[in-house]
Formats: structure tokens, C-alpha cells, sequence
């Protein structure tokens, strides 16, 4: 279990620290409209309304005593500027802010952020990526390079197992896992045969998985 604050309580930071929480973590959220903390404050044990500008109220926090704490205020960007900020000033051990722009991002680590994620720009890649290709039912980028896939199977597989098919070597992607609905088979044998409406998950270059992809139509 980890403990968790959450600055901002917009879509972002509701659906971030609602998942945070539902994982097992010790999970506080702050935001300054008092009203938002009030609605919220029945699914959370710990709450406050406050803003976080102000070095006073973070210092009431404890913040030196998070194992993370994100930032995930939206519009106003100057105001995750000096949150950031104070919160490596106070000795947080691990901030994780919110950007919408590479240059948001620059200065956001200039001033002491551990990490910066965009979320708008995360998910307008993964649906370009997605819908770019055929039939790429999810996709994560792990590098520049490589990339996490889950695509149907070709029809001539079904009744066939992995080593007769030969996957890595035909088409140099390596199958780690095996999807059929709801039911996820990890790591499957060589001697697994496929079925009608299999799906692999499949680790390998983009264009690797992009060419193997367009043989399922």
C-alpha cells in the first residue's frame, strides 16, 4: 500500500484517485472549491479544501510523508507551476504533474517535477495508433521502437498450434499472452492451439505487428 495525494479534483483527479484507491491505497485529495471536496468527501476518508498555492497549506499537509503526489490541476497552469514547485521546496519524495504541452512540460521539470504525463496527448496517440492500423484492438508504447499490441488471430491459425505457426519467426513479433472474451491466458505454451475468436497480445516493432495485423481482415 502506498499513500497517495491527489491535488485537483476535476474528471482527471476523481477518476485518478477513485482507481488509486480501489488499488489499496492510503489516498488523500485536495482541491480548493470546498463544494467539490464536500461531494466527494464520502468516498474518500481523507479530504481537505484548501488551496495549494499556498505554502501554508501544503506544509499542514505533511507532504514529505507521500510515497506520490500528483498535481493534476487542468486549466491553470501557473498554479501547478508554483504547486509543483512548492511541493519539492517542502521535500515531497515523488511529484507527478499534469501537462498539455511539451513546453508546460519543460518548465514543469525545471522547476522539480519527477515526472509529467498528458493524458489529452497520451490518448489522442493511442487512438491515432489504434485506428490508423487494422484491427488493433490495444495498443501500449513501451519505446520509440517497441510497443504492446492485442490482435485477432488469422482464420488459417484456428486449429493450429504456436510452434506450427512459427509467429516470432515469420512475423517477429513474440506472443505474451492469449485473449478470448474475458478469459487472458499469460505466457502460453508453444503447444497452445488457437480457437475461433482468439486474440493475441503481442510485444514487437509497430510495423511488425502493423503488417501481421492487415493479413486478419
Amino acid at each position: 500500500m502506498k499513500s497517495i495525494l491527489v491535488i485537483g479534483m476535476g474528471i482527471l483527479g476523481q477518476h485518478l484517485a477513485a482507481k488509486m484507491q480501489e488499488l489499496g491505497n492510503d489516498v488523500m485529495i485536495v482541491d480548493k472549491d470546498e463544494a467539490v471536496i464536500q461531494k466527494l468527501s464520502p468516498a474518500f476518508k481523507n479530504s481537505f479544501a484548501g488551496d495549494c498555492t499556498d505554502e501554508g497549506v501544503l506544509r499542514a499537509l505533511g507532504v514529505n510523508n507521500f510515497d506520490y503526489c500528483f498535481v493534476a490541476i487542468g486549466e491553470d497552469f501557473y498554479a501547478s507551476l508554483e504547486i509543483t514547485s512548492i511541493l519539492k521546496e517542502l521535500g515531497a519524495q515523488y511529484v507527478i504533474s499534469k501537462a498539455k504541452r511539451a513546453r508546460q512540460a519543460e518548465f514543469l521539470k525545471k522547476i522539480g517535477a519527477d515526472e509529467v504525463f498528458y493524458p489529452e496527448r497520451e490518448i489522442a496517440e493511442k487512438l491515432a495508433v489504434r485506428y490508423n492500423a487494422t484491427n488493433i484492438f490495444d495498443y501500449i508504447p513501451l519505446t520509440s521502437e517497441y510497443s504492446i499490441f492485442e490482435i485477432p488471430i488469422l482464420p488459417e491459425w484456428i486449429g493450429k498450434n504456436i510452434i506450427t505457426i512459427d509467429v516470432r519467426n515469420k512475423f517477429q513479433v513474440n506472443i505474451i499472452a492469449i485473449k478470448n472474451q474475458n478469459h487472458l491466458m499469460p505466457v502460453p505454451g508453444g503447444h497452445y492451439t488457437f480457437k475461433e475468436n482468439d486474440h493475441i497480445v503481442v510485444i514487437g516493432k509497430s510495423n511488425d505487428v502493423f503488417k501481421l495485423s492487415s493479413k486478419t481482415k
